[in-house]
């Protein structure tokens, strides 16, 4: 299987470097790149890429703004890329937004090109890319905000979860990795993944960046509970 991408910056170099560097692997292929994210969105919909490489700061369109229109598109528009967002600091204002808006995750600029190589394959995979200091930064966040107000047909959606699938969602909030999960609760690093898919698709979540939110927003976990 080959890995469609397109690349959406505004500085042309990162553009021909990125595309270089991913266009020499025999699984990924580079189907397009453009300026901004309003030509980004467009270039989407005509080329149906796996992944979208989305700088966050442009001019005309932003980032963030440009994933919500790829992940949230309007109706008759049924293909939703996997969006990877590019940021030059790892703590970026638009972090937490662009994972609401179903971001698969993020990757600094300054990357090593085989760090480059491996999130583009994750995406596709559909596994999210949380580097440990952006979930520092949500936890943050959520600290800031207080503990979260479980409303009722969230929590309808936590009662779905069997007893086991709970303790891992807990698990994945705190950062934790499949085989660090599987580790702490006795299982198979196959087991994890199978109690990890259904608590996506019980929660109706992309992937585990949605989950660490909806934990935390749901009031399931709290910043500082061990």
């Amino acid at each position: 299987m080959t890995t469609r991408v397109i690349i959406v910056d505004d500085q042309a170099m990162v553009r021909a470097g990125f595309a270089a560097l991913l266009a020499a692997q025999s699984d990924i292929d580079v189907v397009g790149d453009a300026p901004d994210g309003a030509q980004g969105v467009e270039l989407s919909r005509r080329t149906h890429p796996d992944v979208v490489l989305m700088d966050v700061r442009m001019p005309q369109m932003d980032g963030l703004e440009a994933a919500r229109q790829l992940l949230s598109p309007p109706p008759g528009v049924t293909h939703r890329p996997k969006v990877l967002m590019l940021t030059t600091f790892d703590v970026d204002d638009y972090v937490y937004e662009a994972l609401r808006a179903g971001a698969s995750g993020f990757l600094l600029k300054d990357a090593p090109p085989a760090d480059l190589i491996a999130a583009v394959r994750i995406v596709a995979a559909g596994e999210a890319l949380l580097a440990p200091s952006v979930t520092r930064r949500l936890i943050a966040d959520f600290a800031r905000q207080g503990p979260a107000p479980r409303k009722d047909a969230t929590a309808l959606r936590l009662n779905g979860l069997t007893p086991r699938e709970t303790e891992v969602l807990k698990l994945i909030a705190r950062g934790l990795s499949n085989q660090e999960i599987a580790d702490a609760l006795v299982l198979a690093e196959q087991t994890v993944k199978t109690h990890i898919g259904r608590v996506l698709a019980k929660l109706e979540l992309r992937d585990r960046a949605q989950a660490v939110i909806f934990a935390y927003e749901s009031g399931l976990v709290t910043p500082g509970e061990r």
